[in-house]
This record gives structure tokens, C-alpha cells and sequence, in this order.
């Protein structure tokens, strides 16, 4: 190790490299490329919100602003998830950051000294457990169990997880990368193993809407806990509305809490542009029916996928509950980092490998479906038209 490298600090210097990224590079330069690795889909962000920025920055909305988000865009959020969850929630309870990924190491920050521990399930979305070894806290791997059709989180298994330096439990329901999704009665088990120890529970519930049971979306914690649960939600306008490249999120969470969080977007970020802002309240009040139109592709791709991936005999794919995402294993595939690099090198489709997702994702890989159908079919009959030759 370099004299400088051993000059940063442990978290820095320990903080892995992206096993999707590594996919994204190795695809440079291909034609015909059909990248599936990331959790975006192919659209632009419309243009009523590119509209409403354009409108902002014509009023000169340049300078700073609001740390907890501009009072109208708040609004909008409780509104938003009134309007979801059924019941009046307060515009005190969120706050607009810089990315849901920013939410996440903010959430991390308030609730976890250096040194102490979040559990996490896993396989999970890599961006989790580096945020809390970044911070200095220490991520606690909990396995999920391969279930009949699917994933299952065993609760048994998280308290024995729980330490005396256990701070919080991260959960992602539905889930990135498995497409589990946890039923009403693992939330309220989970919540009432967090108030037993005294525990927080940070919930990543982003891909709410995207569940493909009865119901319109997916159980949530909103639907159980109280008003100061120590809960906080972390969440981004990227898949809903096709802002990946915004970099908007938000956070709701207790209103007491609510200095500790505007002072920590101040330290980090000083705040969210008034003018991107601006999108995103653009995207609340108008972006209905296009949110309405990303979850029906969704759903589509995922039809397509299933059923295109099902003829080649060699991969084990079971329809996921949520999310827009399939994780699937070939047979006879144990390398699937390698696999990947080959996949895409050799005919173009990107997929992420499971070695990127953390104990338990080793042997499988992650399609985005959140694309035109055409894009799907194409990227199935290159796969099974490639596999035999292996």
C-alpha cells in the first residue's frame, strides 16, 4: 500500500469498488449495447419537469435556499403520501436532499456513532453497507433465506444479529436487488424487535409503487407505526419519474428530529437547488399519469423477461413480488462477475453481477426490466442464443 493511501482514513481507503460499475466500463465502446445493469430505465425525464427548472431558472432562483427543502415542495410530500397512504401526514416530517443516496448517509449519520452497528439483509443493494462503513459504523449482514418462488426475511434471524452496538435495522422492501417484498406482518414483527431494543429502523421503501400483488402498492411501515416510531424513510424522485441524473431525494422522519437533519444537509450539501427543487414539485403535482405509465412498463418488461428467460432451460427465474428487477442464477454458472464481463463484452447485454450485492448474492444476476419491451426481447434472445456455447 502507497504512503499516501495509508494516510486516509480506514473508511476511505476500505470503501470497495462497484462490481457495476466494473460491468458499465468493461461495455465501453460496444454497438448495439442494451445496458440492463443499472436501476434506471431508458426514458428522459419529461418535460413538464424539465419545464418547470427552465421556469425557475428564469426567475432568477439561483441562490441559497430552504436546508429542509423549499415549503412548497414539502407540502407537496405529505400531500403525495397522503394521498398513498391514506391518512394526513405533516409537511414537518420531510426533508429534500441531494439524491436518496444522500439521504441514506444522512440518515446513517444521525442515527449511528462510529463503531456501532445496522443490520442489514442480503442480498442488498451495495450503496447501503458502504454508507455505513464509510461513516465508521460497522454493517451487520443478516442472510436471507431462498424461499418457494422467492426470498424470505426470518425475524429469529435478525435479533440474533442484535448486539449491544447494534444502532439500527436497514430494511428495502420491496427489495433491490431480490424483488422480495415484506408482508405487513414481517413489518410490524420487525417494528416491534426495534422498539424491544430500543432500536431505529431506517426504511428504504422507494419502490413502493412498483408491486405487482392485489393491492395497489406494498405494505409499508407508514401503515403501522406511529408518528414517533424512530423511523426514518429514506426515498428519491429517480425511479419514479425518470430523474436518475437529478440527484433529488428526501427523508421523512420524526418532526423532533428535524433540526439534527437540516444540520446536517448544511454541513454537507448547504441544500437542495431551488430550481431542481422546482422539478421535483413539478413532478408531484403533474407526473400522475406518467408514474402511471412507468409502473405498466414496468410491469410489461417484467412479463417479458420472465417468460422470455424461462425457454432457455438453464436459468432458475421466479417472478419478483416488487421493484423492477430480476435476480436470477444460470445453471452452471458460479463466476457470475466473470460471466458478466463475458455477457456483455461478447454480445452486448449488460447485467449486474451478484457478487456486487453483499453475502448470499454470489451465484445470481441483476436484470433491470424498467425499459421498452423491444429492448427486453432483444437482450432474452441474445442471452438464450448465447448460453449453449458456454
Amino acid at each position: 500500500m502507497s504512503d499516501l493511501m495509508q494516510r486516509l482514513s480506514t473508511g476511505a481507503r476500505n470503501t470497495p469498488e462497484s462490481g457495476i460499475i466494473e460491468i458499465f466500463n468493461a461495455a465501453a465502446g460496444h454497438e448495439a449495447l442494451i445496458p440492463l445493469w443499472a436501476g434506471e430505465g431508458d426514458l428522459p425525464t419529461p418535460d413538464f419537469i424539465n419545464r418547470a427548472v427552465k421556469a425557475s431558472l428564469d426567475r432568477g432562483e439561483t441562490f441559497y435556499t430552504y436546508q429542509r427543502g423549499i415549503p412548497e415542495l414539502r407540502e407537496a410530500l405529505a400531500a403525495y403520501h397522503g394521498d398513498i397512504y391514506g391518512r394526513t401526514f405533516s409537511p414537518e416530517r420531510f426533508f429534500v436532499t441531494g439524491s436518496g443516496m444522500q439521504a441514506i448517509q444522512l440518515a446513517v449519520q444521525a442515527i449511528a456513532d462510529a463503531g456501532q452497528e445496522i443490520i442489514v439483509p442480503s442480498p442488498s443493494w451495495p450503496n447501503i453497507s458502504a454508507s455505513v462503513d464509510i461513516h465508521g459504523a460497522r454493517t451487520v449482514f443478516v442472510p436471507m433465506r431462498e424461499a418457494s418462488g422467492g426470498w424470505a426475511l426470518h425475524l429469529e434471524d435478525v435479533e440474533a444479529a442484535i448486539t449491544p452496538q447494534t444502532a439500527a435495522i436497514f430494511l428495502n422492501s420491496p427489495s433491490n436487488p431480490t424483488g422480495w417484498v415484506a408482508e405487513e406482518q414481517v413489518l410490524k414483527d420487525c417494528l416491534d424487535l426495534a422498539r424491544k431494543h430500543g432500536l431505529w429502523i431506517i426504511a428504504d421503501e422507494i419502490y413502493a409503487l412498483y408491486f405487482f400483488g392485489a393491492q395497489s402498492r406494498s405494505p409499508s411501515f407508514y401503515d403501522i407505526a406511529e408518528d414517533d416510531d424512530q423511523i426514518i424513510f429514506v426515498n428519491s424522485f429517480s425511479k419514479n419519474w425518470a430523474m436518475t441524473g437529478w440527484r433529488v431525494g428526501w427523508m421523512s422522519a420524526p418532526p423532533a428530529i428535524g433540526q439534527v437533519i437540516e444540520n446536517l444537509v448544511q454541513y454537507s450539501t448547504s441544500g437542495v437547488p431551488a430550481f431542481l427543487q422546482h422539478g421535483a414539485l413539478a413532478a408531484l403535482n403533474e407526473g400522475k399519469e406518467f408514474l402511471a405509465s412507468q409502473i405498466a412498463r414496468a410491469r410489461d418488461g417484467r412479463s417479458a423477461v420472465v417468460g422470455g428467460l424461462q425457454k432457455s432451460g438453464r436459468i432458475s427465474v421466479a417472478p419478483p413480488e416488487g421493484a423492477f428487477y430480476l435476480f436470477f442464477s444460470v445453471d452452471g454458472v458460479d463466476d457470475t462477475r466473470r460471466f458478466a464481463l463475458d455477457l456483455v463484452r461478447e454480445t452486448g447485454v449488460g447485467l449486474a453481477p451478484g457478487t456486487a450485492f453483499g453475502p448470499g448474492g454470489e451465484k445470481y444476476l441483476r436484470l433491470c426490466y424498467a425499459r421498452k419491451r423491444a429492448h427486453l426481447e432483444e437482450a432474452v434472445r441474445r442471452m438464450n442464443a448465447w448460453l449453449p456455447a458456454l
